[in-house]
């Protein structure tokens, strides 16, 4: 039995190096949910069967050792002529009950209750990695932001934390949603699965929600047929480009937040694919206006000119829905950045 174990826990930590391997040299999209998901499962598969099984076993051969320990010593003893003794036995320490042999014994007892390799390297982290699931399923997920859509809310390089319940909780993997929560509102910092490939995660801004018309023309953004207020801050300093781009005050909902809009960049939509529900959309050299359909969101970054959104690729359906990004927790190139965003 245990080198049965010895073997297939050796055969599962190979598969998930391989994985992980594979994983970080691009050969197989990664899929963190799923992989975590797994490894709880098996390493809490480990841990019930040590606390069940193997560790009652070891338990009860330690308690059995002084008398095995004996009876050996008699049997030694009892042959004619024998002059041997059992280890540590030496000196007229024979018996069990003398110090040499209590030591052996004591010592024999600890390597029978030690945990083997197989059981240290998966029931011995299921604690943890159970902890690690449990937090990043149903509390908080980090994030890292890599690329410029939501400068200058977000920089690349800010490390975030994503609020996993306030949309409601979802079963990780499948990501069906399990209680009710709070649906997305418009303002919102919203983390989701990217429609065109739900392996990805992408961040952007909610700007419209069930229902509502979103017109982007003109680089002005109207919702329902009202136009959404900007106000005009000093100019942003993009520092990875050395450049200087106009900055806005925009109020969605109960927060204000900045965005960057170049008056002097084209106003049409280049490129737009063929999403769902497309026929919602009319495109012009203006811009685009859309109608959000039940369930489903239309998403912006903040740096207007330089975000793929759903200008783009349409809408993200409520079952995309990872989280609301609240918190930037480290930046290793600014510390200032640390801190609540809205």
């Amino acid at each position: 039995m245990t080198q049965f174990m010895q073997v297939f826990t050796a055969l599962v930590l190979a598969a998930f190096a391989a994985y992980a391997g594979a994983w970080y040299i691009g050969s197989i999209e990664s899929n963190f949910a799923l992989l975590l998901s797994l490894a709880t499962a098996i390493t809490g598969a480990f841990w019930l069967a040590e606390q069940c099984y193997f560790l009652p076993w070891r338990r009860r051969a330690a308690q059995a050792l002084p008398d095995v320990t004996q009876a050996l010593q008699g049997v030694t003893q009892a042959l004619p002529g024998s002059t041997q003794a059992l280890p540590g036995a030496q000196h007229g320490a024979g018996m069990a009950g003398e110090p040499g042999a209590a030591e052996a014994v004591r010592k024999a007892r600890e390597r029978l209750l030690m945990q083997p390799w197989w059981l240290d390297w998966t029931a011995g982290l299921f604690p943890v990695i159970a902890a690690v699931f449990f937090l990043r399923s149903f509390l908080v997920e980090p994030f890292k932001i890599p690329s410029g859509s939501m400068i200058p809310t977000l920089l690349v390089g800010d490390l975030i934390l994503v609020n996993k319940f306030t949309y409601g909780i979802r079963l990780p993997v499948i990501n069906t949603r399990i209680t009710a929560g709070n649906p997305p509102a418009r303002g919102d910092v919203m983390v989701f699965r990217y429609p065109p490939q739900p392996s990805q995660d992408y961040i952007k801004r909610v700007v419209g929600v069930p229902g509502d018309e979103v017109a982007y023309i003109n680089k002005r953004l109207t919702i329902n047929g009202q136009v959404i207020e900007t106000k005009a801050l000093p100019d942003f300093l993009e520092e990875d480009a050395m450049r200087y781009f106009p900055q806005w005050e925009e109020r969605l909902g109960a927060e204000s937040h900045r965005l960057l809009n170049n008056p002097d960049a084209p106003a049409f939509v280049q490129g737009a694919s063929h999403f769902a529900y497309r026929e919602n959309c009319r495109y012009s050299v203006e811009g685009v206006v859309c109608k959000v359909p039940q369930g489903h969101y239309f998403m912006m970054g903040d740096n207007r000119d330089n975000s793929l959104d759903s200008r783009y690729w349409g809408f993200v359906p409520e079952g995309n829905i990872v989280g609301k990004a609240f918190f930037v927790w480290m930046n290793f190139g600014n510390l200032g950045r640390i801190g609540p965003f809205h």
